[in-house]
């Protein structure tokens, strides 16, 4: 987890299970040229939640999905889980800002600082919303310069 970072106390999984709309992130491979991601969070028989992300990439004209898993780390209590979409390996997934009351949206990082995402119920969130994730995430010492936000102007199929 990136040092300055604390995951969210309070967490409740149950309250974050469904759909999420990507609204900003840092660039990486699995996403690049990306638009109308959702991730799709469900329980799992084990007790750990599936994930299903999907998105529509314009350079080949069709949907992308993968689908992965996560678990919460230690205390269930807290906003920390590992997650895979690649076999055993896990990467870390840190809640690290939240609508605790609505779960409306999410801030979240991966195991390091080149990873960060906005989550929110809604494809366009509060610009409240948006201003409060920039502030925490530059506070953090995130790339905020690099966010890419994130076009929902497709249907999901």
């Amino acid at each position: 987890m990136p040092e300055q970072l604390e995951p969210v106390s309070g967490f409740e999984a149950k309250k974050y299970l469904g759909t999420w709309y990507e609204i900003a992130r840092l660039d990486h491979r699995f996403e690049r040229g990306m638009s109308n991601v959702t991730a799709r969070y469900s329980l799992r028989e084990d007790g750990g939640l599936t994930v299903v992300n999907r998105g529509f990439v314009a350079e080949r004209g069709e949907w992308s999905e993968a689908t992965g898993k996560a678990y919460l780390v230690g205390d269930e209590s807290i906003g920390h889980l590992k997650v895979s979409f690649f076999g055993p390996f896990y990467a870390s997934y840190v809640i690290f800002g939240l609508d605790q009351e609505d779960y409306q949206y999410a801030f979240v990082s991966g195991p390091d600082h080149s990873y960060l995402w906005l989550l929110s119920r809604q494809p366009e969130p509060d610009q409240a919303v948006v201003e409060r994730f920039l502030e925490q995430a530059r506070q953090a010492g995130f790339a905020t310069d690099e966010l890419i936000f994130v076009a929902h102007d497709r249907p999901q199929p």
